[in-house]
């Protein structure tokens, strides 16, 4: 048999069901490649094959591609597969090659900061494995058409890469209503059609024009729903009039994932409350119940994952978490010791809660907290993750560093919100400002790490201290912790970021607020602070992050990390 007319491809990180959690895929994504093996093992991110090599399960953008090139050529013409398995199908015949970009050069959200704390010129994972692909030598032995599209293709134009990688065609955009026209001028050679290939906004496709995908898709995603319609300027899909699948849709999508070995399934939306909206972004729970009803009675389908949910609704309705938990948290994989679920079941839908600055929000993201005023928007969060906690949803939670015009003020706002979040449970991930393409905010400037002011340090630390004590209670982490961080500190951090990484750090590491109060906004210790007189710590008492002749620099019976029962004062200056 010859090689297949088109062939198709996604990264291993991309495609991985690692720890059947998307948050947890997504950051492993962002650790640099040099120190990837330290931190995985080499079949972390494996992912499985049917025996002639296709791929099993790719990302869901990846399969209505996919889906959308069998209308018009069979299963022999078209094939999916890793990385690894390339050389199997790219050969003479194969005109196509079309490849799935998440984040392909390393500079999301999440990718441009993590990746960065090791070292400015260090490649992320995810970058490293979109680099193995495009430089593979199949490539240049056949010289197939390199077509790049997805949520990060936007990355390789604005860095002006599209020569340096020998891509032929980028597409950014909702395809659905465009694909097959667009694809047969590609592959007839088309010379009117531009090299970079933007999809307009009045393309964009109805409900019924969106196919079910023909197979199963990356942690057994199917959508709910595609837009938003909030209107925080920093996302793409908020400036998307919300549009929800039918549930006939849904259930189809469902059992082509069960059919083809899935015994999960991850709902896919930018707000599951939007899912068969009522006035006003009022959540349908009927419709909701309905659809977890449906999708638990599918043979073969064990777990169920949320993906994100905004706060104002859970706040204004407190009732619509108690509804829907009994369809929700008995059904996930997700464990805490925690949780009162008999089982400790719990949830991690994500949530953008991005700032506890009222000015901020009212300027960047006021529609998030609708029907509530931004000056309100800190009370909402803390009564919303009350009630989520009381359900067992232990939300993960994302704050954006480096807002555009963002002042200390600002930043020791989102402070008194993490504060107040202290006894909260779920996890606190600071990510750094990236203006996205096709968002309000495209043409502000990133936010950079070397710019970090010392509150933003402490926020950044602190968040993390929150998620060492929520996951691992203090004791597994404690020792790893209490040493790595003054040896990062001295061997690497002061020289990278200077001092003002020091004392957030040593939060994190678990070293008692008690000496570090003067040098910190947040204090735990539940003392009034005094902030005049304010020295260098002193070095006979906690010599770690001075000096590393020794692993004794610390006492580890002062690293005991765990949430103080103490009460926590953050007042201001």
């Amino acid at each position: 048999m010859g090689s297949p007319l088109i062939v198709l491809t996604a990264s291993n990180t991309e495609a991985s069901e690692y720890k059947h959690s998307i948050w947890q895929q997504m950051l492993s994504a962002t650790i640099p490649h040099k120190y990837s093996k330290t931190f995985f093992s080499q079949v972390s991110f494996e992912n499985e094959s049917w025996p002639d090599g296709r791929a099993k399960y790719v990302p869901n953008g990846l399969r209505m591609v996919e889906t959308l090139l069998l209308r018009n050529y069979s299963e022999d013409d078209v094939v999916v597969c890793y990385l690894e398995n390339l050389e199997k199908f790219v050969g003479p015949e194969t005109k196509a090659l079309a490849i799935h970009a998440h984040n392909p050069l390393g500079i999301s959200y999440a990718t441009d900061v993590y990746s960065k704390l090791a070292g400015e010129n260090l490649m992320p994972l995810n970058a490293y494995e979109f680099l193995k692909i495009i430089t593979h030598p199949v490539i240049k032995k056949y010289r197939p058409k390199i077509i790049v599209g997805g949520p990060g293709a936007w990355q390789l134009e604005k860095a002006n890469r599209l020569d340096e990688f020998n891509i032929d065609y980028l597409i950014d955009g909702e395809i659905e209503m465009v694909f097959t026209e667009l694809f047969e001028r590609i592959i007839q050679n088309d010379p009117t059609l531009p090299r970079i290939i933007k999809i307009p906004k009045d393309k964009q496709p109805a409900v019924e024009d969106i196919p079910v995908v023909r197979h199963r898709s990356t942690f057994g995603v199917v959508e709910i729903t595609r837009g938003c319609g909030r209107g925080c300027q920093f996302c793409s899909p908020a400036t998307k009039v919300g549009r929800s699948f039918p549930l006939s849709h849904i259930m189809e999508s469902v059992r082509m994932n069960a059919r083809e070995g899935a015994t999960e399934i991850m709902i896919a939306s930018e707000d599951m409350f939007l899912y068969e909206q009522l006035p006003n972004f009022t959540p349908n729970v009927p419709a909701l119940i309905e659809l977890f009803k449906g999708i638990k009675s599918v043979p073969g389908i064990e777990t169920i994952q949320t993906s994100h949910i905004t706060m104002a609704p859970v706040v204004k309705d407190p009732s619509i978490i108690e509804q829907l938990t009994p369809y929700i948290v008995p059904y996930s994989h997700v464990h805490h010791k925690d949780s009162t679920d008999p089982k400790q079941c719990m949830i991690d839908p994500i949530i953008g809660l991005e700032t506890g600055s009222p000015r901020l929000f009212n300027i960047f993201m006021k529609g998030k907290g609708y029907p509530y005023k931004s000056h309100q928007w800190r009370d909402v969060v803390v009564k919303g993750m009350e009630i989520l906690n009381r359900h067992n949803w232990f939300p993960f939670c994302t704050f954006i560093i480096g807002l555009p015009g963002e002042t200390d003020e600002d930043t020791k706002q989102s402070l008194d919100l993490l504060s107040d979040l202290r006894d909260a449970k779920g996890t606190f991930v600071p990510t750094f400002f990236v203006p996205l393409e096709n968002t309000r905010m495209e043409k502000k400037s990133s936010a950079k790490l070397i710019e970090m002011t010392d509150l933003q340090w402490e926020f950044f630390f602190t968040c993390w201290k929150y998620n060492l004590e929520f996951w691992y209670g203090g004791s597994k982490a404690n020792f790893k912790f209490s040493l790595g961080m003054p040896l990062y500190y001295n061997m690497l951090g002061k020289k990278l970021f200077g001092n003002g990484i020091k004392y957030p750090l040593m939060r994190f590491a678990g070293v008692p607020d008690r000496f570090m109060r003067k040098h910190m906004y947040l204090d735990f210790t539940g003392r009034p602070r005094n902030h005049a007189g304010m020295k260098p710590l002193d070095k006979e008492i906690l010599p770690g992050f001075e000096t590393i002749k020794g692993l004794n620099m610390i006492d580890a019976s002062q690293l005991q990390i765990g949430r103080s029962s103490e009460p926590v004062h953050a007042s201001g200056d």
